[in-house]
């Protein structure tokens, strides 16, 4: 599991080539973090990325959804067992700090999964919320 996070954190500085500052260190490696989750099947563990606020706001191909509690269940209900998450990868294609406070990512994930591969891409606005990097905003498609 260990070596996956290290192979992510390594296809991000490849495929981006930029040097990374402690907060895009942080970031990278909380996205790390959510991709090991989904590959141990915890859609809970996954959402520790995302804001635990009613504010939060996911765009996806049903529309906007906002708050936490509602994203949650919408990724329960969309892969509510291991044939349906099956295996993810994301890669950052680029990261753009707007603020100390934000960043704004855009990158691609794909599922290879029993029940047939997806793949697409997202936008990501994370604020940085009591010392944590969180996503805010999430539009996948």
């Amino acid at each position: 599991m260990r070596l996956s996070i290290c192979v992510l954190v390594l296809l991000f500085f490849v495929n981006t080539g930029i040097a990374q500052n402690k907060d895009e260190r942080e970031i990278t490696a909380m996205l790390s973090a959510q991709v090991a989750q989904w590959n141990k099947g915890s859609v809970d563990g996954y959402m520790k990325g995302y804001w635990e606020n009613d504010s939060l706001l996911f765009i996806g191909s049903s529309g906007p959804r906002y708050g936490y509690r509602a994203t949650l269940k919408r990724y329960k209900e969309a892969y509510p067992d291991a044939a349906h998450m099956g295996t993810l990868t994301s890669v950052v294609k680029s990261m753009e700090r707007l603020s100390p406070e934000y960043y704004f990512i855009v990158g691609t994930w794909a599922l290879k999964r029993s029940a047939g591969d997806v793949s697409g891409s997202y936008t990501l606005l994370l604020r940085k919320i009591k010392g944590r990097w969180v996503i805010v905003c999430d539009h996948s498609s």
